[in-house]
């Protein structure tokens, strides 16, 4: 089947990381740049739609499953029993799951955010960090969960202290998951975000209380991005190149279309990239 005549390909969203004043989450231009370098081999495109909601996206998957205008979805975000997998399996509407659960009847990109996150504590406590602050994503989602169940699990392993706060994706959540942390009579030396705004945020936090980044508070990002470069210092990052996961998503859903079998892609693994919010916390 030749895909000249392919109409674009579409990744869908809900608003769960809510445009702030960073404009859309940086997590997602680079997917969908990585998508558009597959999609251009084969004169398609990519359609970065916004939800107001998990119900917007739904009727978005019939009209689109109606009309044929779209060809197929890339679905992010998962919550327990999601709806969307049921819906797209139910509508035949091709698709498949960044970072959903591998034993989905679907094609799945396969994220670890568990391993990733057990290499970021034991970087931290490498360095010499013994306490360990995280300021998480939503609370709902399965890679939330699966990062606070390997962060708390690694804290353990290492034999240092820590604790979760925080619940989004937004500068706002970033700066007040690190002001609670850094006001604890013990603060944190070291600071994981879940990623890249949050993480921004919490260094214009950090030094706006008098902390210098990185020789009193170590930070460190989630997914790279011009954000975390641009930051004041640059931000070290868990890197995972995530325009390569929307190449390999675009790769794998171009393979759904044209009827090949697709079961589970596993992603390449995070790494550290050190640059200037990181290092070994000033001596006792």
């Amino acid at each position: 089947m030749q895909h000249s005549s392919r109409r674009p390909l579409t990744l869908s969203l809900t608003a769960r990381r809510a445009p702030d004043s960073f404009g859309i989450d940086p997590f997602y231009n680079d997917f969908i740049a990585g998508m558009e370098d597959r999609l251009r081999e084969v004169g398609g495109s990519a359609l970065l739609r916004m939800a107001d909601d998990v119900d917007e996206e739904l009727a978005d998957y019939r009209r689109w499953s109606s009309d044929g205008r779209i060809d197929g979805v890339v679905i992010v975000d998962f919550v327990t029993d999601d709806p969307r997998v049921r819906l797209v399996t139910e509508l035949g509407l091709p698709a498949v799951l960044l970072g959903g659960e591998p034993s989905s009847s679907l094609p799945t990109i396969d994220v670890d955010n568990a391993r990733a996150m057990s290499d970021a504590i034991a970087y931290l406590a490498t360095l010499g960090h013994r306490r360990i602050g995280r300021v998480g994503g939503p609370p709902d989602l399965l890679h939330t969960r699966a990062r606070a169940d390997a962060f708390a699990a690694a804290l353990a392993e290492h034999g240092v202290t820590g604790r979760t706060v925080g619940g989004g994706y937004t500068a706002e959540t970033g700066s007040e998951g690190t002001r609670t942390l850094l006001a604890d009579a013990e603060p944190p030396t070291a600071i994981v975000y879940d990623n890249a705004v949050s993480a921004a945020a919490g260094v214009q936090t950090a030094q706006d209380l008098g902390f210098t980044v990185p020789d009193d508070l170590s930070l460190l990002a989630w997914d790279d991005s011009a954000v975390c470069q641009l930051s004041e210092p640059p931000l070290s990052v868990m890197d995972r190149d995530v325009r390569s996961l929307g190449f390999a998503a675009a790769s794998a859903l171009l393979d759904v279309i044209d009827g090949r079998v697709v079961t589970t892609v596993r992603a390449p693994d995070a790494v550290v990239v050190e640059r200037g919010t990181t290092t070994p916390p000033r001596a006792s």
